[in-house]
């Protein structure tokens, strides 16, 4: 057999656009895969573009076999988490390849000679450079379609990264929700009572100028607030900030948010959804022209199915107290006019107690599972 060759990714258009497309075309069959667009996975990769970059160090690297792409693999070094969590630490991620050890071995010991360049003594993926990148390698729920915030891997992916040493750092769980015709009774009975035991009101908005002036900067300074403590999260800077406010409040549905303010118009709590891209962007093959747009259009504003649950955060003195009731009893009513039948939760925590107990009032199902791995190195 051939060969393999290693070669490192240069931050050009052209090379990452490359680097991007070999996982589209690994899973052109799969009727499971849900693809990146490739102009937002260019942009999240390129150090011009992805204030990430900021505070984090990245060497993309790619596998071939006689002039064809066979794997891709990313290593990441981000500063800020390791100076918290004082440890040595790369990450690993926008990993893909084709089922061949020989190609996997290759991958792995390229990432890792480059990490242990620069001072790292552990690696732990897939993970991006943020909690805002996908994260966590499927291991259950393989006959599912994805989303379009997580990772979706075929089966022998975890099996070439445990016959490589890696073992289980941390799961996420992901549970498929049927949208009920009513808010549950329990439910509303707590949202009742927490709205009046500490005043606080739903705000609608009409105008996304608005959103982005009132609540933009406070909405992701409480997502700092509320994930800090979660596994691996890096808390977004100032220049991260704005270019998610940008990029994200500009394309989401004013009616699938949630915004909790107290009597004072401070931010309590919000619940930030989206009708499902997942068909959609199956559509578009991750190209936006000549027709992507028009199929991501039809999914945000057209007849759908499928709600995706993106975000729930809660500022830490309101944490236990019922508030997650008032985005429920505030969306739920929104989800039937709409006629989603389901929601995606997306990823959560398998130790996250308070946020998977939830489920338990709603008919629902887990039905993925996902893992981030660690080895020394």
């Amino acid at each position: 057999m051939s060969q393999i060759i290693i070669e490192p990714v240069n931050p050009t258009h052209a090379s990452l656009k490359r680097y991007v497309k070999f996982a589209i075309d690994l899973y052109k069959d799969s009727p499971y895969y849900v693809p990146p667009l490739i102009s937002d996975e260019i942009e999240t990769l390129d150090p011009r573009k992805n204030p990430a970059f900021d505070y984090c160090e990245a060497q993309a690297f790619m596998a071939w076999r006689d002039g064809r792409p066979v794997g891709r693999i990313c290593g990441i070094i981000n500063s800020v988490v390791n100076r918290r969590t004082s440890k040595n630490e790369m990450r690993f991620g926008f990993v893909d390849f084709v089922d061949d050890p020989e190609v996997v071995d290759a991958l792995f010991q390229a990432v890792e000679q480059w990490g242990r360049e620069r001072g790292m003594t552990e690696i732990v993926g897939p993970m991006g450079f943020t909690d805002m990148d996908h994260e966590g390698m499927l291991i259950d729920g393989f006959n599912e379609m994805g989303t379009m915030a997580t990772i979706y891997n075929y089966p022998y992916y975890p099996a070439q990264l445990e016959r490589l040493g890696f073992k289980k750092e941390v799961d996420w769980v992901e549970y498929r929700v049927k949208v009920p015709a009513e808010v549950p009774e329990k439910f509303q009975r707590i949202a009742d009572i927490v709205r009046k035991k500490y005043n606080l009101r739903s705000v609608k908005f009409t105008s996304r100028r608005k959103l982005k002036e009132a609540y933009g900067q406070p909405l992701f300074d409480l997502i700092n607030e509320a994930y800090d403590k979660l596994y691996g999260y890096s808390p977004l800077n100032q220049r991260q900030i704005d270019y998610y406010i940008k990029a994200y409040l500009g394309i989401i549905r004013l009616d699938c948010i949630s915004v909790i303010v107290d009597e004072n118009d401070n931010l309590v709590a919000l619940g930030i959804s989206m009708p499902s891209l997942s068909k959609a962007l199956r559509k578009a093959h991750g190209k936006l022209f000549p027709f992507g747009w028009y199929h991501l259009l039809q999914a945000i504003h057209g007849k759908n199915d499928v709600v995706d649950l993106l975000l729930i955060a809660v500022r830490k003195e309101y944490l236990s107290r019922g508030v997650n009731a008032l985005l429920f009893a505030d969306l739920i009513p929104i989800f039937n006019k709409e006629g989603f039948r389901e929601a995606e939760s997306n990823i959560e925590l398998e130790g996250n107690d308070s946020v998977r107990l939830q489920w338990q009032y709603f008919d629902h199902r887990q039905h993925r599972r996902r893992r981030a791995y660690r080895k020394s190195i």
